[in-house]
């Protein structure tokens, strides 16, 4: 989950929400060719469309420009979220519990680092998920990236 700093997670939020949409998750990567990368998530019943991703593409670049929040060049990225459905928030570990999932954990952690397997919800904090009959509870903020596993 390489979240955006909280500034910009708002800042992105109140461009999104008013125009009829959730916001699923903001990425904001650095060190990217070509400059940083700022990717935008969001969705609505009944999907989102080519037409969705621009227009918020169209508003939100006109209220990054003005506040400025991210120094140097970086690209803006607006994108559903996919059938690999990004996962963020405490609250999409409970939506989500009972799905497959592919986790990854940050690398700063010791030990096993990728859990693919089945999220049983979060608990204290802590996402469980059971990986070959054994449950694993790790910690929130020690997430790199949690991926729904769609059914293909």
């Amino acid at each position: 989950m390489q979240k955006s700093p909280k500034a910009i997670q708002e800042l992105v939020r109140g461009v999104v929400e008013p125009m009829g949409y959730e916001l699923v998750g903001v990425e904001y990567l650095t060190g990217q060719p070509g400059g940083s990368l700022l990717r935008v998530y969001i969705d609505r019943e009944g999907g989102i469309t080519l037409d969705d991703c621009a227009a918020v593409s169209h508003q939100l670049s006109g209220v990054l420009d003005v506040e400025d929040p991210i120094p140097g060049n970086y690209n803006l990225e607006i994108s559903s979220p996919g059938l690999d459905r990004p996962l963020f928030e405490p609250a999409h570990f409970r939506q989500f519990a009972g799905e497959r999932v592919n986790i990854r954990l940050d690398s700063s952690v010791p030990g096993r680092r990728r859990y693919k397997g089945k999220l049983l919800g979060i608990k204290d904090g802590r996402v469980q998920v059971e990986v070959d009959g054994e449950v694993y509870s790790l910690e929130l903020d020690e997430i790199r990236d949690a991926r729904l596993v769609p059914d293909i």
